[in-house]
Parts: C-alpha cells; sequence; structure tokens
C-alpha cells in the first residue's frame, strides 16, 4: 500500500491524489524478486506507484486492486489495470491467473489476513507479503518502559485511530504461513538496525519492515 492522504487526522481510510506518488524502501527489491515479463497482481495497490514501478522495469503484465476509490481513480489515470474490492474475500480471478501476487505493508490492515494468504496463493505461483515487523527492538523498549502500546511502528498514530489491526511479528507471520501450507523461498529485512550480515542473527528483534517470497510446495513442485 503506498503512503495517501489521510482522513481525520489517522491511517484508516486514504484519499490519493494524482500529483502525488510514493516510494518505499521495499519497492526496489520486490522489482528485484520478479523476472521480466511476468504476470502480476498487487493487492492495496494504492495509488499505483508500485505497479508503474514493475511496468516501466520489469515489463510486466500487471493488475491492481484497491479498496479506496481515490486509489483506484488515480491508478487508471496512469494507465494502470486496477478494479476496486476488498483483498482479504474471494479474489475475481480464476486460479494460477499470475506468476506473482504482491501484498506490500498491508496484511496488517486487513480483517482476514488469513484469506488474504490464501488467495494470494490461488491466483497466483508465487507471493510477495511485506509487513512492519511489531516485534521489533524499538517497540519493546516502548511497551517495556512506558507500558503503553507502541506508536513507532504506527507511523505516529495511536492505538485507537490507526488501520494497523493485526499488529504481528516475523515469527507470527511464519506461523501463519505453516499453517497455511506455503513455504519461504526468500527473504529480506528493512530498518535502521537491519544491518547486513547483523539482522540475520535476529531479524524479529532488528527489522522494522520484513518483506518473503511464497510458495505453495505442492504447485512449485
Amino acid at each position: 500500500m503506498a503512503s495517501g492522504l489521510n482522513r481525520m487526522g489517522d491511517n484508516r481510510e486514504y484519499e490519493y491524489k494524482a500529483d502525488r506518488s510514493a516510494h518505499r524502501e521495499e519497492f526496489s527489491k520486490i522489482v528485484d524478486w520478479i523476472p521480466e515479463g511476468s504476470r502480476v497482481l498487487d493487492l492495496g495497490c494504492g495509488e499505483g506507484s508500485l505497479l508503474k514501478l514493475i511496468v516501466e522495469r520489469k515489463k510486466a503484465l500487471v493488475e491492481g486492486i484497491e479498496i479506496s476509490p481515490s486509489g483506484v481513480e488515480v491508478c487508471r489515470s496512469k494507465g494502470l489495470k486496477v478494479r476496486q474490492g476488498r483483498i482479504d474475500e474471494a479474489l475475481p480471478w480464476e486460479d494460477d491467473a499470475f506468476d506473482y501476487a504482491v501484498c506490500n505493508v498491508t496484511l496488517q490492515m486487513v480483517m482476514y489476513p488469513e484469506k488474504l494468504l490464501s488467495e494470494m496463493g490461488r491466483v497466483a505461483t508465487r507471493q510477495i507479503v511485506s509487513f512492519p515487523n511489531f516485534a521489533n527492538l524499538r517497540n519493546r523498549l516502548e511497551l517495556i518502559f512506558f507500558g503503553r502500546m507502541p506508536r513507532a511502528m504506527l507511523f505516529g498514530h495511536a492505538w485507537w485511530n490507526t488501520g494497523h489491526i493485526h499488529q504481528l511479528s516475523i515469527s507470527d507471520f511464519k506461523e501463519l504461513v505453516k499453517k497455511k501450507g506455503l513455504e519461504i523461498k526468500k527473504s529480506a529485512y528493512f530498518g535502521r538496525l537491519a544491518i547486513p550480515g547483523v539482522v540475520s542473527l535476529s531479524p524479529n528483534l532488528l527489522s522494522t519492515i520484513a518483506m518473503f517470497e511464497l510458495v505453495n510446495p505442492k504447485k512449485y513442485n
């Protein structure tokens, strides 16, 4: 999900503008993981910044789905094929319609993340998922010393006006992946403490954003 303009000072509803675009640090790694010419679906595509980057760099065939009407409108103004809808329910695509399904920092904002993962595994051969790791060191220290829900990963918002309704850790995510019968093929970690060669010692403690490429072993093999 790309950043948008928030209503009422929260990040539950996004209003996107045609003259605004976003670039997150995960974008380059996502593009690196996608081979040229792939069929790609972006779930929670915001105003289409990531989709546009994938098209430009990988000549991919892309589609998107976004719940915000303004996000869909901006995407279409950029020439992107995007429909409006929720991403944590049955998706309107056939099995294996895509090579890659991408969900960038949006998993924690849907009501049914387990359904989202299942649908990603159904419509695409491979899945790329990133999310804020709420078990990082800064969050742990804030909870210990201040005794309140950490705000570092909520981008300045509080527990009551954030769209982050499922605050998960890397360990939580891996548990869900295993339960859904998926397999992790690649991983990448981001954040100030995510120093290459060091973060691998304890990514659940040191990273603020985690990203994984998943496959369904039954399909892949």
